[in-house]
């Protein structure tokens, strides 16, 4: 009989910071005392907490263990699971914000209190490579109701009703793409494809999703095809991810073992079959087209639209393209209603939205919040603020396809139209922190930079436009720049938008303008002024000592690797600028924090 479970993060973060020796441990430990009868290890798919994994949660109690390692594991046992005494020292206690009183459970904590988990219900919950786990919390419930009573159309109104939005960048509405492809039901082939790509720095919300819940997914494109009337689908996934490529894998199996994929599912006439297809790692097959080109089998490039890939997609028959998130949020809505869906959120917003929650941040992970849920919430309460001490300056959306929004913006709401409206994007959900540290010229020019390379080069503007702009971007951080050159941005950047091929190329000016409109001083600075005020600029940088904070210790002199640091014991040292190459090093040796760089 079994008396506690242990759920261990088996996901991507986790694994990297060795939750696989910490299940080896625990496997071994349990055989050791004897527990294997009585003590079930699940493992499972992301907590959310990234930045304190290893994690582990032991139920019935409930107990959040943190930064588990494979040392921790005997005392684990041998404390928690055969006397009951929680190990308090790893226990996760994080205070919640109002009042400073630890919160009674893990749902109370300031991480997940202003939280909503619906594409993420399932991660940290279940084992993710068990489907009787998933049919245990309703899952195929939503794909069973709408084969045995529901029609096609009534399916893609309920999708309509619910006011779903894709959640992979462009915001279109899902019913509505569905219902464009759902013509000549039975006599034209078609097809379901889920967009995996995942390409933006610092994003890992698919990734997520598929390592926790694959089957939602799974799911969700049977339904999808139902509605349509499709009897394939393909997953392009990124080949990066390996643990979501094996989680899908056994998936699909599994379904199709239990009849839920293939012929006559739920003994019906529908029948529909599912593959994957892995991707090399090119940022423009996240764009619909060229990842239904590279599907096929050539090089992934944009095609003109029109016609849509509703009308001429995949080997050019009728296809819908959706996200991951979009898909993990579509058996909830068919079990719950529209009503339910459209209850949250805002009024053209509806329902939640996942970010990938980094940069200048104390709680980085995973975090699915309502739309609408002020960008505050998020980084102060969810996130942690920022650590150090220092100022919040702003915070990237939407990856190279988003813009930066500034402090005096903090309090925005975050949906579709108010980041549009402020010269962001929700994009597929990466959240980037920056703090006082960061100079918003050399962000521009990091995104910017990630574009020129992922270019696929098939249009002139994006292609030459986007090199243009890099380039004046390098000789503005490198104390080059001139008057005139913000106005050449602006110019550039404008035209790329408004001929570029694809969205991939529309949008990859949108973090120069943005940080043009926000932080236009920044700039400014740089190219009058020859400095970076951030003191982030390599180039432009200044690296001082205070001569009344230096006690004359010799060390930043004697870990200099250039000799540009001189001075007499117990005297302040100087600097030498012309020989300085800046590399820091003194900065993070000086004990008396004496060396500052402006």
């Amino acid at each position: 009989m079994i008396r506690a479970h242990v759920l261990l993060c088996a996901g991507t973060g986790c694994t990297s910071s060795g939750s696989a020796a910490v299940r080896s441990a625990l496997a071994a430990e349990l055989e050791k005392h004897g527990l294997t009868e009585e003590i079930k290890m699940v493992q499972t798919g992301c907590f959310g907490l990234c930045a304190l994994g290893p994690i582990m949660i032991v139920y019935p109690e409930g107990i959040f263990y943190s930064r588990v390692t494979a040392e921790d594991i005997p005392e684990i046992v041998e404390e928690h699971l055969l006397k009951g005494r929680p190990v308090q020292r790893l226990v996760y206690n994080d205070p919640v914000v109002e009042g400073g009183e630890a919160a009674s459970s893990l749902n109370e904590t300031a991480f997940y209190k202003s939280q909503m988990r619906i594409a993420l219900r399932n991660c940290g919950v279940i084992d993710p490579e068990n489907i009787e786990e998933y049919i245990g919390r309703d899952g195929y419930a939503a794909l069973g109701k709408c084969l045995t009573e529901m029609t096609p159309d009534e399916v893609i109104q309920l999708v309509l009703d619910s006011g779903i939005r894709g959640r992979g960048g462009a915001g279109f509405p899902t019913g509505l793409k569905w219902k464009f492809a759902s013509g000549n039901r039975g006599n034209v082939q078609k097809y379901v494809c889920c967009n995996a790509d995942e390409g933006d720095p610092g994003a890992f919300m698919d990734r997520s999703i598929l390592e926790g819940d694959p089957h939602a997914v799974i799911e969700a494109m049977a339904i999808a095809g139902y509605a349509i009337g499709a009897d394939q689908g393909y997953i392009y996934v990124r080949a990066e991810y390996p643990i979501a490529v094996q989680r899908l894998t056994t998936a699909i199996n599994q379904a199709k073992e239990y009849g839920l994929l293939g012929k006559n599912i739920f003994g019906t006439d529908f029948s529909f079959d599912l593959d994957i297809r892995l991707g090399a790692g090119a940022f423009v097959c996240g764009e619909e087209t060229a990842l239904m080109t590279s599907i096929e089998g050539h090089r992934g490039e944009p095609r003109p639209r029109p016609p849509f890939p509703a009308v001429k997609g995949l080997f050019g028959k009728p296809t819908i393209l959706n996200n991951v998130e979009t898909y993990a949020n579509i058996p909830q809505i068919i079990i719950n209603g529209a009503d339910w869906f459209k209850g949250i959120g805002t009024e053209k917003s509806h329902g939640t939205k996942v970010f990938a929650l980094g940069g200048k941040i104390t709680n980085t992970g995973l975090v699915e919040i309502p739309m609408g849920t002020p960008l505050r919430t998020i980084i102060e309460e969810i996130g942690g603020g920022i650590p150090n001490g220092k100022k919040f300056k702003a915070a990237q959306t939407g990856g190279p396809s988003g813009g930066c929004i500034p402090a005096e913006l903090i309090d925005t709401p975050v949906d579709y139209d108010n980041l549009i409206a402020i010269g962001s994007m929700m994009g597929s959900g990466g959240l980037i922190v920056m703090d006082e540290d960061n100079c918003m010229v050399d962000i521009a020019k990091f995104f910017l930079g990630f574009t020129v390379d992922e270019s696929c080069g098939k249009c002139t503007p994006c292609r030459v436009g986007t090199r243009r702009m890099l380039e004046i971007l390098e000789r503005i951080t490198e104390g080059k720049g001139e008057e005139g050159d913000i106005e050449k941005l602006e110019e550039l950047g404008n035209m790329i938008k408004a001929t570029a091929l694809c969205g991939l190329g529309q949008t990859a000016p949108n973090p120069v303008l943005s940080t043009i409109r926000y932080f236009r001083d920044e700039y400014e600075a740089h190219i009058r002024e020859k400095r970076c005020p951030a003191g982030a600029c390599k180039a432009l940088a200044k690296i001082t000592i205070d001569p009344e904070k230096c006690i004359g210790c010799s060390l930043c002199s004697r870990k200099c690797p250039v000799g540009a640091i001189s001075g007499v014991i117990k005297s302040p040292y100087v600097i030498d600028q012309d020989k300085c190459i800046k590399c820091g090093v003194c900065l993070a040796s000086c004990p008396k924090k004496a060396i500052v760089k402006k």
